[in-house]
C-alpha cells in the first residue's frame, strides 16, 4: 500500500473540511473534478437527499446553505481508504457543528461519508464524488439555551 497517496487523499479530505468552515470557495471547488457528483441527505429527519452533479453545483449548494454568515465546524476522522491505480474510495466518520445566528439555532449532527476520488493529469487527487447519510441531528434554540453567548470572528459572522 502505498502511505503517500493514503496521506494525500487524508489531506484533501481535510483541505474541503477545512475550506468549507473557512469559506473558501475556491479552494473547496479545487478539491473536486469537474464532473463530480454529491448526495447530501439525513434519515434522521426523513429527509430525501439532495444530488447536484458538477463541481459548480456542488459548490452552488454549499455557498447558498453554508455561506451567509452560518458558522460551521466540521470534523473527519477514521478514514477506511482503498486506492486502485489512479481512483479510490474512502469512508469516513464525521461530525459537525452549524450555527445559524440569524435564527438562534445550533446543529449538531453525525454521519459517514462515501467518496470517491480520482488522480488527474496535474498529478493532484480530487474527489469525483461526496456523499453521507446523517446518523443524527440535533438542535437547539439559544432561547433554550440561557446565559448563551456568541463571539465569532469577524469574517464568520456578518456585521
Amino acid at each position: 500500500m502505498d502511505l503517500v497517496v493514503l496521506e494525500e487523499i487524508r489531506r484533501l479530505k481535510y483541505r474541503y473540511l477545512r475550506a468549507v468552515d473557512l469559506k473558501q470557495w475556491d479552494e473547496v471547488a479545487d478539491t473536486f473534478t469537474a464532473d463530480a457528483t454529491a448526495d447530501y441527505g439525513t434519515r434522521a429527519t426523513g429527509e430525501d437527499g439532495k444530488h447536484f452533479e458538477g463541481r459548480d453545483a456542488i459548490v452552488a449548494f454549499l455557498i447558498e446553505s453554508l455561506g451567509n454568515g452560518i458558522i460551521t465546524v466540521h470534523h473527519a476522522g477514521q478514514p477506511e481508504i482503498e486506492v486502485d491505480g489512479d481512483t479510490a474510495t474512502g469512508r469516513w466518520s464525521f461530525t459537525d457543528k452549524v450555527i445559524v445566528p440569524e435564527h438562534k439555532v445550533i446543529i449538531e449532527g453525525a454521519a459517514f461519508y462515501e467518496d470517491t476520488y480520482r488522480r488527474e493529469t496535474d498529478g493532484a487527487w480530487r474527489m469525483t464524488h461526496i456523499g453521507y447519510v446523517r446518523t443524527y441531528e440535533s438542535m437547539v434554540s439559544w432561547k433554550d439555551t440561557p446565559g448563551f453567548r456568541l463571539l465569532a470572528n469577524r469574517w464568520a459572522v456578518p456585521a
